[in-house]
């Protein structure tokens, strides 16, 4: 449900700043100047939503794996950690990491939708003289590749982001560096690229399916709300 809210913002932000700075001036093929800005923006508006909720994740699952964390100072769920983040940290606390977060979400989503638009106008290119009795089929498979590509982008570039984030989030330090670029260059200097981009391929296996299930139901959506696309 978390994800198919923070998905259905996303692609309606993105949508409707597209649409502004578009204008009346509609064109099928994709414009970076416009796609990267909108991507960004709707990216970096749902960082304030993913922020809190990705803090607390992160503390559960560290949590959940480290077993020199005494018992009485264990959270008891997901709600009591994110209130004895605020009562410890005020309400600034839960939005620890949200520099790094906001980051990761405008570079990501301006890279994914700069991928997926583009992958899908040159699949739809050489795909035009289909039998229109495959339309929908067609663009089912056109919103599966492009989407899984577009994931796939998105994790490839902000990977080391994301590694940082989560640092910053479950460092039991308050006084830790929240620098991202700090954290990253310590990590470089420690286990070279490799180190940057811990989970990669786990990462990778799990956006494909994910983010081409999120595009073909965004645009499935759009189809049944007869919303015309360019």
């Amino acid at each position: 449900m978390g994800v198919a809210f923070e998905s259905s913002l996303l692609f309606g932000m993105y949508s409707q700043m597209k649409q502004s700075l578009q204008g009346n001036v509609q064109s099928a093929v994709p414009q970076p100047q416009i796609i990267i800005p909108s991507a960004a923006f709707g990216g970096a508006m749902i960082s304030f939503i993913l922020c809190p909720s990705e803090l607390v994740k992160c503390r559960m699952q560290v949590q959940g794996t480290d077993s020199l964390i005494p018992i009485s100072s264990r959270y008891a769920g997901p709600l009591d950690c994110a209130l004895k983040t605020v009562k410890e940290d005020g309400v600034r606390g839960i939005f620890r990491g949200g520099f790094t977060t906001f980051l990761r979400e405008a570079t990501g989503n301006a890279v994914f939708f700069t991928v997926y638009e583009y992958v899908r106008y040159h699949m739809h290119l050489q795909l035009k003289s289909a039998s229109s009795d495959h339309k929908n089929l067609i663009d089912v498979g056109v919103g599966i590749v492009s989407g899984g590509l577009g994931g796939i982008a998105f994790w490839s570039a902000v990977l080391p982001l994301d590694v940082a984030k989560t640092i910053i989030q479950t460092s039991a330090d308050k006084n830790s560096t929240r620098n991202p670029f700090q954290i990253l260059s310590s990590i470089y200097r420690m286990a070279g690229l490799k180190g940057c981009y811990t989970g990669l391929g786990p990462t990778i296996v799990r956006a494909f399916p994910a983010n081409a299930a999120a595009i073909v139901s965004w645009e499935i959506a759009i189809k049944l709300l007869g919303i015309q696309r360019e």
